[in-house]
């Protein structure tokens, strides 16, 4: 296989292969330490878990990176990244070694979301730091590859995390052994980045810096320089693409939160059978995220992205609801990948709609501008399926109302195309 093929010629490059070490460490443990908040806030027996919890759980994990994300790399360019590697995963460490003795203690659940919200956002910036190290390791010819694999592997190392999370979690039966286990991963990540030079990963050492607050003004106003150069009309493809895939991002935020009440008490009978069967679902939305890596490509490149996205939005429109209102496993389950292939199919194809149409000075703005989208509408989604969702998780009209946002999604991308 070309992947294959691929990667056996990026793992000659040393510094590559101990960079994506310490990112696949590094993102493993984010899995777990993700899947032992979700088992502590809504799946622990003692807990009467509701749609706000699991919002605010999420909103912990994910605003972070909208508001930290678009202002790391000011200092990431003044740090050297390979110590942002190593404090950051040492910090981590610890900081995931704090939440687990805040589970085991009579804490206030304010002082648990402030310690979560602390790891969550040094997360940033050790992604940050693995992105803008990548052309420092491989030569430019084999970058593109690089920053298509290595996201790839990461995310792959993510899921296999919340796979060992799980397997902790039923045979500890406790969610702090889960966060210990994490722990434990951010420290041989912060080990790993010791096989690496302090001065190999950069960043040169320009001769005059500008003050700290300088570079933050100036970086909001680059973002917003990026929001008009995406607002021009020969860009209104990027747009719209970016429109459609935040309503999408929506929607699957929506349906994850109803995913988990309904594992929690609706098709189960008690919380270690919810885990499991969170676990099984989430596994299988995962099969279609590859998926869609696997078909997107063709797809893409014979209909186009724009209209990919339409097949995307237009196929989860009709099966969401078919598959999700009996509120039963299989289906479900058959629903969990549906929405995977189609949300992850629609992410690769405004990827490469955004990448194509913006010009090369305004990517990099306009791709924090995505992020910030991408975030906030999961957490926006969390919030509404909170307002509408009742406790034992089965609500049609919040099923109705998404099948209704998918099929809006792929009307105004068809119309857009064909004008």
């Amino acid at each position: 296989m070309a992947v294959v093929r691929d990667l056996r010629v990026l793992l000659r490059f040393q510094g590559f292969r101990r960079l994506l070490a310490v990112r696949l460490l590094s993102q493993s443990a984010d899995g777990v330490y993700q899947v032992a908040l979700a088992a502590y806030v809504v799946f622990s027996p003692e807990k009467q878990t509701s749609a706000a919890a699991v919002a605010s759980a999420m909103a912990v994990l994910l605003l972070p990176y909208s508001l930290v994300g678009p202002f790391a790399g000011v200092l990431l360019d003044r740090w050297r990244r390979r110590q942002v590697l190593l404090f950051g995963s040492l910090l981590r460490a610890l900081l995931a070694s704090a939440t687990a003795l805040l589970i085991l203690s009579p804490a206030p659940d304010w002082l648990f979301y402030v310690s979560a919200l602390c790891v969550t956002a040094v997360n940033r910036f050790v992604l940050s730091g693995l992105s803008a190290a990548l052309p420092r390791v491989v030569d430019t010819d084999r970058l593109v590859i690089a920053n298509s694999l290595s996201p790839t592997a990461g995310t792959l190392a993510a899921i296999a995390g919340g796979g060992l999370a799980f397997v902790v979690r039923l045979v500890a039966d406790s969610d702090a052994a889960v966060v210990l286990a994490g722990a434990g991963l951010y420290l041989c990540a912060a080990l790993a980045s010791l096989s690496m030079a302090r001065e190999l990963l950069g960043p040169e050492r320009p001769l005059a810096r500008e003050r700290i607050g300088t570079a933050v003004t100036s970086t909001a106003r680059d973002l917003a320089a990026g929001v008009r150069h995406l607002a021009a009309p020969q860009r209104r493809e990027a747009a719209w693409a970016l429109v459609a895939m935040s309503l999408m991002r929506f929607c699957y935020g929506a349906l994850l939160v109803m995913l988990l009440m309904l594992c929690r008490y609706a098709l189960t009978s008690t919380a270690d059978d919810g885990l499991a069967l969170l676990g099984l679902a989430l596994g299988v939305s995962g099969a279609g995220f590859f998926a869609a890596a696997v078909v997107t490509p063709w797809t893409a490149g014979r209909f186009g992205p724009g209209r990919w996205i339409v097949v995307c939005a237009g196929a989860a429109a009709l099966l969401e609801p078919a598959l999700g209102l009996p509120f039963a496993t299989a289906p479900l389950l058959a629903a969990a990948f549906v929405l995977g292939l189609t949300t992850q199919g629609a992410k690769i194809a405004t990827d490469t709609i955004v990448q194509s149409s913006v010009e090369d000075g305004f990517r990099g703005r306009i791709f924090s501008v995505y992020d910030v989208l991408f975030n906030v509408s999961f957490v926006g989604a969390a919030a509404v399926a909170a307002l509408m969702l009742p406790p034992d998780g089965r609500s049609v009209p919040l099923v109705i109302t998404i099948a209704v946002t998918y099929a809006a999604v792929a009307v105004a991308m068809a119309r857009f195309g064909r004008q």
